[in-house]
């Protein structure tokens, strides 16, 4: 029987297609193993959104093809569709595809010519290809029912790898989140590269029919009644997405998570204008405020980029003024790198480093306070946790912090467990 080791970076949706590469491959046959030294096929699914993340897509090529010089490499997902320049130095006999149809059909004329039979290439069933009955791996399954964006952020390469924006069908993920739960899944995260423009050929909300778009609230409703499923979350939203209809449909359905995720970027409306993104920090704080209202001390998770081109003392305490009056439960922070192929990288005024390491630290040292004061809130109160480690016992609540369980009761991985937080916020008692 042949083998085959596949490993993943970036963002969900790469998560994702993984489970898509992992199913093609079983399906026919092949064995999927962690070692790359046993693989007789090796896939590296890579990411480019930062320089950092295109420098270990390349380091993970070269591991593979030190580790086991005999095996058919191929190299998938953002990184190809990137500045060919990148891969100038590895070994030319790697294989390379930009989307999955590429990639499937490398490994089709790859299995084929190895004398392996395998049905699930033919191209009628190629689409069924689409959907996963389970996340290998993972207690949380994604979930991705949008794919591309043309909103091109000046900082951000997404739009020049992922250009054809496409959806999946209310059927089809309806179907797919009723076999996730079936294979034991109790949470399901929906995913997508711009999961705001679920159901639209355009990211660009002024080209929506009246710039608004309800078709995620209506899928979210109709998945939020799939028997057995407990949890369901959403990941990264603009402020224009969270709208009245959908935060209605949050807080009448209980297996709906309390947690959303706005990116934020930058508190500056100097800084957004130049990043290009769709939204005002008014219309940030707006969105807050509404999302307070409605649920009931809701998780507000976020993603800022600190050192951005331009970016003042005065836009980076803009960024710190507008964290502490959202008070998000986490931060993501992203030091501004260079990236080769977007706007961002031609612009004058680039910040010094140091600069940058500094404003970072001082944005961690909020972070931890801010995650802090909101865990405080629920000390004593009762928590649901989906254990992820069963030997540490650790695992995420309902508004996404990690909680640890003191306690002597067995805790398996998967399972979601009643326990009452203590008073440092991050332990629980069952």
């Amino acid at each position: 029987m042949q083998t085959f080791a596949i490993n993943t970076l970036g963002c969900k949706v790469n998560q994702y297609e993984a489970q898509q590469i992992i199913k093609f491959l079983t399906s026919c046959n092949l064995l999927y193993v962690q070692d790359f030294k046993i693989a007789d096929l090796i896939i590296i699914h890579t990411c480019c959104v930062t320089h950092i993340a295109s420098a270990k897509s390349r380091q993970l090529v070269r591991k593979a093809q030190k580790q086991n010089p005999n095996a058919k490499i191929f190299v998938s997902s953002c990184l190809v569709n990137s500045d060919p320049a990148e891969f100038k130095n590895l070994d030319e006999k790697l294989l390379f595809a930009g989307n999955l149809e590429g990639l499937f059909n490398l490994l089709k004329q790859q299995l084929t010519d190895a004398g392996v039979d395998c049905k699930s290439f033919d191209n009628n069933t190629l689409k069924e290809s689409e959907t996963i009955e389970k996340f290998h791996g993972q207690t949380r399954a994604f979930l991705k029912i949008q794919d591309g964006c043309d909103g091109f952020c000046s900082y951000c390469i997404v739009p020049q790898t992922r250009p054809n924006i496409t959806f999946k069908p209310f059927d089809k993920v309806i179907d797919e989140a009723q076999h996730l739960v079936k294979a034991g899944h109790k949470e399901i995260v929906l995913t997508g590269i711009f999961l705001g423009a679920y159901g639209q050929k355009t990211v660009k909300r002024k080209n929506w029919p009246e710039e608004k778009n309800e078709m995620l609230t209506n899928l979210l409703e109709k998945i939020a009644q799939v028997p057995d499923l407990k949890r369901i979350r959403l990941s990264s939203l603009e402020p224009a997405d969270v709208t009245d209809i959908l935060l209605d449909v949050m807080k009448n359905n209980h297996n709906i998570m309390p947690h959303l995720h706005l990116s934020l970027q930058s508190g500056s409306e100097k800084i957004l204008k130049k990043m290009n993104r769709q939204y005002t920090v008014k219309d940030f704080l707006k969105s807050i405020e509404n999302i307070n209202l409605k649920l009931d001390r809701p998780a507000i998770t976020t993603d800022i980029i600190v050192g951005f081109p331009g970016e003042t003392i005065q836009d980076f305490a803009q960024s710190l003024s507008v964290a502490k009056l959202a008070g998000f439960s986490k931060i993501h922070i992203f030091p501004f790198s260079k990236r080769s192929g977007t706007a961002a990288a031609k612009l004058q005024d680039h910040i010094d480093r140091q600069v940058i390491a500094e404003r970072t630290l001082k944005l961690r040292e909020l972070e931890k306070q801010l995650a802090g004061n909101f865990r405080k809130q629920f000390v004593g109160e009762t928590a649901e946790v989906l254990i992820e480690d069963e030997v540490k016992k650790t695992g995420k609540c309902e508004r996404y912090y990690e909680i640890t369980i003191k306690s002597d009761k067995k805790t398996p991985k998967g399972e979601i467990v009643k326990c009452k937080i203590n008073e440092d916020g991050i332990t629980a008692t069952i």
